[in-house]
């Protein structure tokens, strides 16, 4: 995959898509990447999007039927500053998941879904938005593909993006699906009083707190944390983010002509914060929503070990 070439987009799982969804869905990313149609970066932009089928994967042994199996459908392509990786949102949800199954052996981890809805990213580029009706159908699809494969007593699927609109479509696709018992949780719910109260919604001071949190090299050295002031100089107000969204063309001119380096909130700060503190919050949120799960619906032996699953076969996007 790598030889392909400099840039891989996430895959599209096959077993998730009819034909009209696929062409949909590639045709939303072409328009999206790399930069957004009708843009001046994206008229000077010479990039080409090569679409590679991979093989089915053939599973060597049979799967242990998981009690609880989980995944994200966050945005995996996304501005988040020029200090935050793309996948900030996927990495901080895959973090809180993986600290769970470890603890759970009930729980076991499904690939994430890397495409979701979002506005704030599109007018700098480096961005990919999936619209709402398809971001239901791809959600509904892909859960009925792990339904049918891993038949698992209960589902719980986790964002970190937090789009009310996002969140809104994972849900009604999750009910579209017909897979029985599932359950939805945001999962910065619990930092809401440091993150929306304080105007810092995206690439912030939370988010660089909790990535710093995860792993510090996931930080850009080259601007974290010696050019916080550099920073700061360049972000965008909640407020203002606000008034530009409603008007994509204009929130594009004025990424263009202005200095905002795509945060939306306040980087500064950044030194009231305990990041470590913040994630433990997801953590011990996402904890008592699968401990819930299993009280609710207690299955078979609870001593019984559901193993990790592979991935399902993909359609990659590069």
């Amino acid at each position: 995959m790598e030889g392909l070439g400099p840039i891989l987009l996430p895959p599209l799982f096959s077993e998730a898509l009819d034909p009209s969804l696929r062409s949909a869905l590639l045709a939303r990313i072409e328009h999206c990447f790399p930069y957004f149609h009708g843009s001046r970066r994206r008229l000077q932009a010479s990039t080409t999007i090569q679409v590679t089928e991979l093989p089915p994967q053939v599973r060597k042994s049979r799967v242990t039927r998981p009690r609880i199996l989980a995944f994200s459908v966050d945005p995996a392509v996304e501005e988040h500053g020029p200090h935050l990786p793309l996948a900030t949102d996927r990495i901080q949800s895959y973090a809180v998941l993986a600290r769970l199954a470890e603890e759970c052996a009930d729980l076991a981890l499904a690939p994430p879904l890397d495409y979701g809805h979002l506005t704030w990213g599109l007018p700098r580029g480096m961005s990919i938005d999936v619209t709402p009706e398809l971001l239901v159908r791809y959600v509904a699809g892909y859960a009925r593909a792990l339904a049918n494969r891993y038949q698992p007593d209960a589902f719980y699927v986790v964002d970190v993006h937090g789009s009310p609109v996002h969140r809104r479509e994972i849900q009604d696709g999750l009910a579209a699906a017909g897979i029985g018992r599932w359950s939805f949780r945001w999962l910065h719910e619990p930092l809401v009083e440091f993150a929306a109260e304080r105007g810092d919604q995206h690439a912030g001071a939370v988010e660089t707190a909790v990535m710093e949190a995860i792993e510090p090299a996931l930080l850009d050295a080259r601007w974290w944390p010696t050019r916080m002031a550099d920073l700061a100089a360049g972000e965008m107000s909640f407020e203002l983010a606000l008034e530009l969204q409603a008007d994509l063309p204009r929130f594009i001119d004025y990424a263009e002509s202005h200095s905002w380096n795509g945060i939306v909130g306040r980087i500064e700060n950044y030194p009231t914060l305990d990041g470590p503190a913040l994630l433990q919050r997801m953590v011990d949120l996402a904890r008592q929503d699968v401990h819930d799960l299993l009280a609710r619906h207690p299955g078979r032996n609870p001593r019984q070990t559901s193993l990790k699953v592979p991935e399902l076969g993909a359609e990659d996007d590069d």
